[in-house]
């Protein structure tokens, strides 16, 4: 497996880590994270197929670019992978074609035959596409074996609209699947958030799938307000520094849910994933040192699992993570460099969701919050 990293920026590719000398002409798979107003560009589009005309370019908007030790805005950071005997399959679904994410996760998955398949990377819209239904449909038809991660595309902090492309220019609405084949590719995986609950423990008196109305009886945006503060004027990006805590019947740990967007007339709230009526909840907050250990720590999940030192380590976290740590961002991403050492390419983006199992190798789970890692690797 080898593998280069190139950024593009100003309209022009501007840096370029191409230490295993891969021939761009002759790749197996490109993932690129950027801003979506790039993305969207045809223009754009067109120099990176012309940089790399025969892979399976697979393009995702984000709130944040990772690239190498660095957190980057308005840039696109495009990983070039060449595996030795390892084959990918490409799949792609549109959720205007689906009654619900449900749907549209389970025919996903459908279009792969499963027999030897080891791992499915999923790249879904942010905005249209209920994540923990997504994750529910997947799961439902998916083999036991098989290992599903990805995330939700992001867009800044905007929350406008969010774009994914399969060998075309981005565009809303899609959800990419890429499968993984090969007895000799590794694969390990870790996601951790870092956060504090505090507060009472309350309970979801009304919802409808990924719409909160109520906590205890009380209306869900009056409540927030009143724990955000100063900060209720800026809504619903600050939401993103109070998420929730859920339990959720047949999950063993809590997992958390971040908000996407607020109705002021409707005095609703639309989180990432479904937060379910009768599901237990509480606020959450950070703590710098904690949010950078949590991610040294999904890193070192991934070492335990598998002790190969991995070729790639995909990191998608949470634009939330990105609001809170501000400057520091770079710091969580310094984090898991340090744990996995220089000869692993770090690659990824900063998302509005991120799927991952919480037990190894166990079903996918929509996370907020997090810092969720896929380290992959063929042995020789």
């Amino acid at each position: 497996m080898k593998t280069a990293t190139v950024l593009f920026e100003n309209n022009s590719f501007i840096r370029e880590v191409n230490d295993d000398n891969l021939d761009f002409v002759d790749l197996d798979l490109v993932l690129g994270f950027g801003a979506r107003d790039l993305l969207s560009d045809q223009k754009i589009f067109n120099e990176l197929k012309n940089k790399f005309p025969s892979s399976e370019l697979v393009l995702c908007s984000s709130a944040g670019e990772i690239y190498q030790n660095e957190v980057l805005d308005n840039t696109i950071s495009l990983t070039a992978i060449k595996f030795s005997s390892t084959q990918i399959k490409t799949c792609e679904v549109d959720i205007a074609d689906f009654q619900n994410s449900f749907l549209a996760g389970s025919s996903l998955i459908k279009k792969f035959d499963q027999e030897h398949l080891k791992l499915v990377l999923v790249l879904s819209d942010g905005g249209k596409v209920n994540g923990s239904e997504l994750v529910n449909g997947m799961n439902a038809v998916k083999k036991e074996e098989v290992l599903i991660v990805g995330g939700l595309a992001g867009d800044a902090a905007k929350f406008e609209k969010t774009l994914v492309g399969l060998n075309e220019t981005p565009q809303q609405g899609k959800i990419i699947a890429i499968g993984f084949y090969g007895a000799k590719l590794l694969v390990s995986h870790g996601s951790l958030g870092g956060w504090e609950s505090f507060g009472l423990e309350r309970i979801v008196t009304k919802s409808e799938s990924n719409v909160l109305y109520e906590i205890d009886g009380k209306n869900v945006l009056d409540l927030y307000k009143i724990y955000l503060g100063k900060y209720a004027e800026e809504l619903p990006g600050s939401a993103l520094l109070f998420p929730l805590s859920i339990k959720i019947d047949g999950v063993d740990e809590p997992v958390v849910r971040t908000i996407l967007s607020i109705d002021e007339s409707n005095q609703t709230m639309t989180f990432a994933g479904d937060v379910p009526k009768g599901s237990k909840v509480r606020f959450m907050k950070a703590n710098f040192d904690r949010l950078i250990d949590a991610a040294s720590q999904a890193a070192a999940c991934c070492l335990e699992l598998n002790s190969f030192s991995p070729k790639l380590a995909l990191l998608i976290s949470c634009v939330g993570r990105k609001l809170i740590l501000g400057s520091r961002i770079d710091e969580e991403v310094e984090a898991v460099s340090e744990i996995f050492g220089d000869k692993t390419t770090i690659s990824g983006f900063y998302s509005y969701g991120e799927i991952s199992p919480l037990k190894p190798y166990g079903e996918c789970i929509l996370h907020n919050q997090t810092m969720t890692i896929t380290c992959i690797n063929e042995i020789d």
